[in-house]
């Protein structure tokens, strides 16, 4: 028997999005954190928070992703500890759902901070725009057996390009953050979901 399911509308998804000095959860550090809310079904700019973050002690930033980034060791020298940061991340994310573009990047970078920050993870339901990529193109293919049979584009930026929606600058922890809530809401459509278990 399955578990009842809230509407989608009815619930608080936070998105979410770092930028980090590396690719490797294990050892590299989170630098900035963005997040943006979605209530009612609308996402709510006026409560986006973002926040550079100070590196742990010995933990580096690999040269490649300051071409990403462009975030510097002396940007990042003054910005609030992690604990800090987490402390205020956990307070959004325990509202409802995690959103994030990526979860296999982003959720276990978050899970590592938690544990060396000497916090619980919560555990919240994760949304992968991701994986709703591809259970949008699964779902045309389903639609329309003619289709042509293609891969969805999981890039952010040419995700959201191929669904009308406008381009905005990468790799900004905030920009990120709603291009990803936007990119959610036009998905959350092509899906048909309703409940948040649709969002899966």
């Amino acid at each position: 028997m399955l578990w009842p399911s809230p509407p989608w509308e009815q619930v608080t998804f936070w998105a979410l999005d770092l930028e980090t000095g590396g690719l490797d959860a294990r050892s590299d550090p989170i630098l900035s954190v963005g997040m943006v809310p979605i209530r009612g079904g609308g996402i709510r700019l006026g409560e986006a928070w973002s926040t550079l973050v100070r590196p742990e002690e010995a933990r580096s930033i690999d040269p490649e992703s300051i071409l990403a980034h462009h975030l510097l060791p002396g940007d990042v020298r003054e910005a609030p500890p992690l604990p800090d940061v987490l402390a205020a991340v956990d307070r959004r994310i325990r509202e409802g759902a995690l959103l994030v573009h990526q979860a296999a990047l982003d959720v276990p970078f978050l899970q590592r901070a938690y544990k060396r920050s000497g916090m619980r993870w919560p555990s919240p339901p994760v949304v992968d725009t991701v994986a709703l990529l591809l259970k949008a193109a699964k779902r045309a293919r389903f639609l329309d057996p003619n289709a042509p049979e293609q891969e969805p584009d999981l890039n952010l930026s040419k995700a959201r390009r191929r669904l009308g929606l406008p381009d905005y600058g990468a790799h900004d922890a905030l920009t990120d953050a709603v291009s990803a809530a936007e990119l959610f809401l036009v998905l959350r459509k092509l899906v048909g979901a309703r409940t948040l278990r649709d969002l899966r």
